[in-house]
């Protein structure tokens, strides 16, 4: 059995709940990454936010980058999807289409640990696993197909 550590990435950057999207924003140039896990103070994911979220939820909405939080963010995120360490790839990949899901959190006892995004997958399972997931998760955002 092939477990999600054995591809996620473990040198995961998250920000706190206290954080505001002012320096979520840096972070993510910082670290040339498009997503981070928000976390509580015990190091539990507690939400995900996205680059677009900063423009559509925060800039887009008037609101004010340097005093709006990831917690504010992350409140009402009862949606989102962890796996443990020791969770089957299989297994994850399935939640991951089932669910929608880009970026998938990866916690050892509910900590933050690691995280597997589409292009983890796509460095380590095979060609039609990666294009079935392509299908599942990516394609409600691809345009209407004219003929």
């Amino acid at each position: 059995m092939t477990t999600v550590q054995s591809i996620m990435r473990a040198a995961v950057v998250h920000i706190s709940v206290r954080d505001t999207m002012e320096t979520a924003a840096q972070q993510m140039r910082r670290f040339e990454v498009g997503a981070l896990p928000i976390c509580d103070g015990e190091g539990r994911p507690v939400g995900i936010v996205t680059d677009r979220d900063i423009v559509v939820d925060v800039v887009g909405q008037g609101a004010d980058p340097k005093t709006t939080t990831a917690g504010e963010l992350a409140q009402g995120a009862d949606n989102l999807h962890t796996v443990e360490l020791d969770t089957d790839i299989d297994d994850a990949v399935v939640l991951m289409e089932q669910r929608q899901i880009r970026r998938l959190p990866v916690t050892d006892r509910g900590v933050l640990v690691g995280i597997i995004t589409e292009a983890d997958l796509s460095r380590n399972l095979s060609e039609d696993t990666v294009g079935e997931f392509v299908v599942a998760v990516c394609s409600a955002d691809l345009p209407a197909q004219t003929t």
